[in-house]
């Protein structure tokens, strides 16, 4: 006998049946309002082709670093859930296969978000009746497959039935576009962004810097041998992405916050070093701290919103980032500081009324101590929401109850859900619109705002924000 699946009503309410009463209420008025995704890692040629997904664990499992991590972390090796290794080595090719060990490990993810988020697409999107288990496994698998193949069922129908008003997928300087491209070119009227993702050329530590370097020269006809080629080059491709991807914003995930404003001789000199593979870890941080204050400079004359995300350390794992490449579960939070770090950036364009940069951040302890109260000063400066290990119901929490008090609600920017799974696209903003209307469940319920307010906020944090933050 199998166990029906239920996906509570009430699920991440407050316990108090009189505040969660008012949250509730709250919810109501926000539950279906559209999804604004402003950044995100997911395919922009699924929405070109809209061919069929091919199956479930393609689209479960294979790219969702949230679930193969915690699995990986109980022993069981990528290559069994079929996470493409670089040299082409065997990885299992066999989905149903893929699928079973997923079923088989189920209750691992039990207490964590992935849980929810699965639980929510499968139950919601596939409608599947039962939970997911070694003894279901194959009739669920069964179930997915069967609508996987139905015309309601490919990318352009989901997002339409997600109510996603925008979406914006990241993609390097060197990308050409094409899949953006042929979204324009189709006639279809929903609207996929790109956001403009620098690092590979602005990072003299990352690991395809030394490649990608000339190639932005070739496919801009800019001399990057020299500095004044090389900002060239990159305001001509944050051009190509605001004409043929819609692009509003940048992305920049430095190791940390760090910033640099130097006079523009030195700052040539110091990019004559990288260039020229003569930089040292010192003279990296110091070039990647100039760029933000480059980008933040580039910004004022194109619009393009900056969004940092800072302080995660990336592919610490040798043997999985060897074998498997980036952003595959191997990263980690870090402790990250701001105040001192963004200080040449603030004194450069801080106080710019039409300059946007949103903060992130994996340390959570900056929230109350140093982001919060920049933020709540300068005019430049907006939060961001929590994210990636903190994107979770008590990480949301947590946000709200650190930030509010000194940055308020208008200085943040709403919800980002940024990821790759899109099925959990719609279960992710519903996770957010449920917390932070409990949280202004209990300030309504301690007379701290009344409930017309409230509703006000809770459009505004769940849609009107991250339309005004990302220009949209």
């Amino acid at each position: 006998m199998t166990t029906p699946y239920r996906l509570h009503e009430d699920r991440l309410f407050p316990s108090d049946p009189g505040i969660r009463a008012i949250a509730r209420e709250l919810y109501g008025t926000v539950r279906d309002l559209p999804i604004v995704s402003p950044h995100g890692h997911t395919d922009p040629s699924w929405f070109a082709t809209n061919d069929p997904f091919a199956d479930p664990a393609s689209l479960f499992i294979v790219p969702d670093h949230y679930i193969f991590r915690m699995l990986y972390s109980q022993g069981v090796p990528l290559e069994n859930l079929g996470v493409p290794r670089i040299d082409g080595g065997w990885v299992e090719s066999d989905p149903r296969k893929i699928w079973r060990l997923l079923a088989q490990h189920f209750h691992l993810l039990r207490g964590t978000p992935s849980w929810m988020w699965l639980g929510h697409a499968l139950h919601e999107i596939m409608g599947i009746p039962q939970r997911l288990s070694p003894e279901t496994a194959d009739d669920i698998y069964d179930q997915i497959d069967a609508k996987l193949k139905q015309d309601d069922y490919r990318p352009r129908a989901l997002f339409d039935r997600f109510g996603i008003e925008v979406l914006a997928t990241t993609e390097d300087p060197l990308d050409d576009l094409r899949h953006h491209r042929a979204i324009k070119e189709s006639g279809w009227s929903g609207r996929v962004l790109t956001a403009f993702r620098p690092d590979n050329v602005v990072d003299p530590e990352h690991p395809r810097f030394k490649s990608d370097l000339p190639e932005l020269g070739r496919i801009t006809g800019e001399d990057v041998g020299s500095w004044d080629g090389y900002l060239a080059a990159l305001r001509a491709r944050r051009r190509y992405f605001i004409e043929h991807g819609g692009c509003t914003s940048t992305d920049h995930g430095h190791p940390t916050a760090h910033t640099e404003n130097l006079p523009q001789e030195e700052a040539a000199a110091l990019y004559g070093r990288v260039a020229n593979g003569q930089a040292d870890a010192k003279d990296a941080e110091r070039f990647r701290g100039q760029m933000l204050t480059e980008m933040a400079r580039m910004s004022m004359d194109d619009g393009l919103v900056m969004q940092i995300h800072p302080g995660a350390l990336r592919s610490q794992n040798p043997l999985i980032a060897a074998r498997f490449g980036e952003a595959k579960g191997d990263d980690w939070p870090s402790r990250t500081e701001y105040v001192h770090a963004l200080k040449p950036l603030l004194n450069a364009f801080g106080n710019e009324r039409d300059l946007t940069i949103i903060l992130f951040t994996l340390d959570e302890s900056t929230y109350a101590r140093e982001i919060a109260p920049l933020a709540g000063h300068y005019p430049a400066l907006r939060i961001g929401p929590a994210w990636w290990f903190h994107d979770s119901p008590e990480g949301m929490r947590r946000f709200r109850e650190q930030v509010t008090e000194t940055g308020g609600f208008y200085n943040t920017v709403g919800f980002n859900d940024d990821t790759r799974a899109f099925l959990s696209i719609p279960s992710r903003h519903d996770m957010s619109r449920r917390v932070d209307c409990s949280f202004l469940a209990r300030l309504v319920a301690e007379h701290r705002i009344e409930m017309d307010e409230a509703q006000a906020v809770a459009a505004d944090l769940a849609y009107n924000l991250v339309r005004s933050a990302y220009k949209l």
